[in-house]
């Protein structure tokens, strides 16, 4: 293969995240919501039905489709079928910053406008219950954060005697923040939790 080959397959195609075949790829809606004249951001309660996080707190979304025209489709597909809503009463649909987890997951989170809470039709097979908190509830009251550190652990056949330094390897330890919001008798933690103040530090830096 000459050069001139090489470079041209390399310049018509478009990069993308280096192993993102390898990752799955889900998308999310931080539902707004205007209730008594305030801005309130809704969440759900995952149905006990679910095989995964039964009863837990979190935004509508999931895995995004093959037949998906992209990440925001998916987002306000998803947020139809959990809520009974129809498109038309999800409006300004807008990009968050995406987040690639260490658990192999690519998440694609959005913001959007939902008209009232009287057309939200929840699907019980999927939501046990729907609540909204003031968007100003979480202004004034930031998360509260705990590192969650991860180790590394090769597997038993790994050969140390390749690489400088062997089993004495300095292996670069990262953590995570986890963070918990809490709000009257609800903990909102985990992914969501993560969303929600990557959302707030949006509105405050557009405030500086």
């Amino acid at each position: 293969m000459e050069i001139e080959d090489i470079t041209q397959i390399v310049t018509k195609r478009t990069p993308s995240m280096l192993g993102r075949g390898r990752f799955t790829r889900f998308s999310i809606l931080v539902p707004l919501i205007k209730v008594n004249e305030e801005v309130h951001i809704l969440f759900e309660i995952r149905s006990s039905q679910l095989r995964r996080q039964p009863g837990e707190i979190c935004f509508p979304g999931g895995k995004i489709d093959a037949t998906d025209e992209n990440e925001k489709h998916t987002a306000i597909r998803e947020t139809m079928e959990e809520l009974g809503l129809e498109e038309t009463s999800i409006t300004n649909v807008s990009a968050l910053d995406y987040f690639v987890s260490p658990f192999g997951t690519i998440i694609y989170p959005f913001i959007g406008v939902i008209k009232s809470l009287e057309e939200l039709r929840p699907n019980p097979a999927e939501v046990g219950d729907v609540f909204t908190v003031p968007l100003s509830y979480f202004q004034k009251n930031p998360p509260q954060i705990y590192k969650i550190k991860f180790h590394v652990e090769p597997e038993k056949n790994f050969p140390y005697q390749d690489i400088i330094g062997g089993e004495n390897y300095k292996w670069q330890i990262r953590e995570m923040d986890e963070c918990f919001y809490y709000y009257e008798d609800k903990v909102i933690w985990g992914l969501t939790a993560g969303i929600l103040s990557h959302f707030i530090e949006v509105l405050e830096e557009d405030q500086k």
